[in-house]
């Protein structure tokens, strides 16, 4: 085997540890941005909901202004933002959810109410973190 045969190996796993850690550096640059301001639709909870317990623990209060996100810390505070009116509501990030696709946030009704979307069901929003504990 020639000087080629050994070499070529060698490349090739610098190529692919060197394309990894860019494409792992650029994967946590995404999801830093994401954790900071997302978009998408946001809905409330069901009146069956009341005092039942959250995934944090805490029985779910709906005269509240908190909310479920997927993977947002528990003690979290988001500014909840409605796109197409400019309303805003801040939550306290105390359960998991929402699990329909394409939403990104379950709120409380009281937070629901404060952004004007209680009629509706379903709204536009960006949510921008604020604090984590």
């Amino acid at each position: 085997m020639g000087i080629r045969s050994h070499l070529l190996p060698a490349f090739c796993l610098a190529g692919l540890l060197i394309t990894g850690a860019a494409g792992a550096a650029q994967a946590h640059e995404e999801h830093e941005e994401t954790v900071e301001t997302q978009q998408g639709v946001a809905s409330f909870y069901g009146d069956r909901f009341q005092g039942r317990p959250t995934a944090s623990g805490e029985p779910f209060d709906q005269s509240q202004l908190t909310a479920a996100h997927p993977s947002l810390p528990f003690g979290t505070r988001v500014l909840v933002t409605r796109r197409d009116n400019g309303r805003e509501v801040e939550v306290l990030i105390n359960d998991r959810g929402p699990f329909v696709k394409g939403r990104i946030i379950d709120l409380s009704k009281q937070a629901a109410r404060e952004l004007g979307m209680i009629n509706r069901g379903v709204a536009p929003v960006m949510i921008t973190s604020i604090q984590e504990s």
